[in-house]
């Protein structure tokens, strides 16, 4: 007994553990995916393992960071979740983009922004409002979001539709288009600065109540900031041996990279942060999962994409704003969609239901269309 009571302090005080149970059973496939990687055992597998070791070490990140802003106040603290809140996504893409799987950080790009209004949103929806007849919520976030979001639309469109005014197809490698991609991604990061500004500073007493329902910090300063380091670093040699397996998995099930990026890839990197997202819903803090859920979307398509684009040209693999049609589509519609639903302030469990069915029929759409 009292060895085990010593094991159960040593990984209590442990800082490379999750906030949930069942992702902190899952760290047991961290040691497994780098064993498979060495033996160069099946790519599937591999691929598999590698999957479900990233989504509990995003769960750390995210324990980490949250930790570190709880002690670092508000507006700083508001700051670093805003500015680390997907750093999974971002190292994954990085490492894509460095292979020059360029479909496939563009499709994982516009997976999350979809999965987070669709997938997380409606099961949030669903399991928060099991018990109860509607699920009331502030109007302010989730309109300053969507508004945001349909002005990030503005920006995916435009370039798409730069390329087919002028040269009547869907190119890549134009200098023009690499031009209007990185003016317009300037101009997207800009406005993610002043939606900082405005959230922490100017109009800071409107967010204040979802702000404070985030938890007391589990972790000390110290143990936060070496779990960040270490999370970090774990992240991105997963996120290589999750890239190296693309092509050989690709081909051996049959999937293109578009359904592995819009799917595959962005469920597992906001794996911790979708968990979040359902158990405060669960909680009946509604207005916290859908902050959740769709500030996520809002960085996504405000922040890390424009910097990936900025990026791409460093690592001499330029990556331009222009969707694919599909992608594009689901964007647009999965914005719509939640407006609709979020537009009277309240929701109830059918509208969660409805969020599951349409992020079926894209998931399904996207698994039949060719690249």
């Amino acid at each position: 007994m009292e060895s085990q009571s010593a094991l159960g302090r040593v990984w209590h005080t442990f800082p490379l553990k999750t906030g949930h149970s069942w992702l902190n059973c899952l760290l047991v496939f961290v040691p497994v995916s780098v064993i498979l990687y060495l033996l160069h055992l099946s790519p599937l597998l591999i691929f598999a393992a590698t999957a479900l070791a990233i989504a509990p070490m995003a769960g750390v990140l995210g324990e980490c960071t949250s930790s570190l802003a709880a002690y670092a106040g508000p507006s700083v603290g508001g700051l670093l979740n805003a500015s680390l809140g997907n750093a999974t996504e971002f190292i994954i893409a990085l490492f894509a983009l460095h292979d020059g799987h360029i479909k496939v950080v563009k499709a994982s790009l516009s997976g999350s922004i979809i999965g987070n209004l669709l997938l997380v949103l409606g099961l949030s929806i669903v399991v928060g409002g099991a018990k109860r007849d509607f699920l009331r919520f502030s109007r302010a976030t989730t309109s300053m979001h969507s508004t945001m979001l349909m002005i990030a639309v503005a920006g995916l469109v435009m370039p798409a539709v730069f390329n087919l005014t002028m040269y009547g197809e869907l190119r890549h490698d134009s200098p023009a288009l690499e031009r209007l991609s990185l003016w317009t991604s300037a101009i997207l990061i800009l406005l993610y600065l002043a939606n900082l500004l405005f959230v922490f500073w100017t109009h800071r007493e409107l967010f204040n109540s979802v702000k404070q329902e985030r938890a007391l910090p589990e972790l000390s300063r110290k143990q936060a900031l070496i779990g960040l380091a270490l999370s970090t670093v774990i992240i991105a040699g997963l996120s290589e041996i999750l890239v190296s397996q693309i092509e050989p998995v690709t081909k051996a099930l049959g999937m293109t990279e578009l359904f592995v990026g819009v799917i595959v890839i962005a469920i597992i990197g906001n794996a911790a942060e979708n968990s979040t997202a359902i158990i405060m819903a669960k909680r009946q803090k509604i207005d916290l999962a859908m902050t959740i859920a769709t500030s996520s979307s809002t960085q996504i398509a405000l922040l890390v994409a424009p910097v990936l684009v900025f990026l791409s040209v460093l690592m001499g693999h330029p990556m331009t704003l222009v969707f694919n049609g599909f992608e594009i589509a689901a964007i647009i519609l999965s914005v719509l969609i939640v407006e609709m639903i979020s537009a009277d302030g309240e929701t109830n469990w059918f509208e969660g239901a409805q969020l599951l069915a349409v992020y079926a029929i894209v998931a399904v759409a996207f698994w039949f269309v060719a690249e």
